[in-house]
């Protein structure tokens, strides 16, 4: 988990979400975490971002690539907006970011066929995914 801008904890986590240890989970996590933060930084948004990172989830979706179809994980997306923690919101990215993220994501990280986002507010959801 990469953690953004001023007053954030000092944690760090392999948010692998129940990918088998194995497997190549915490990489490809780690590698779909430091497009997300590159994109950040690319877009002039790291400052007004709270907390930022990227999750592989458990889940495998049928995709395509080229002329083959694939059937490989999901990376989540989350980024929230706070000023202490206790509350939080989802940061409002435009549509062209998340999409040009995502398409980064699928190009570079090996097993990954599908990114989503995280829209969910704190509360009643908390930042981080366990």
């Amino acid at each position: 988990m990469i953690i953004v801008g001023a007053r954030r904890p000092a944690w760090r986590s392999e948010l692998t979400c129940g990918v088998r240890e194995s497997s190549r989970g915490p990489q490809r996590r780690r590698q779909a975490d430091a497009v997300y933060i590159d994109q950040i930084r690319k877009a002039g948004l790291y400052d007004q971002i709270w907390q930022a990172f990227a999750v592989l989830l458990p889940v495998k979706t049928v995709g395509v690539m080229g002329d083959g179809r694939t059937y490989e994980y999901v990376v989540g997306l989350r980024a929230v907006t706070s000023t202490d923690g206790m509350t939080a919101d989802f940061y409002s990215f435009d549509m062209k970011f998340l999409g040009e993220t995502a398409t980064r994501i699928i190009n570079e990280v090996k097993g990954v066929n599908r990114v989503v986002y995280d829209v969910t507010s704190k509360p009643p959801e908390i930042i981080e995914w366990e």
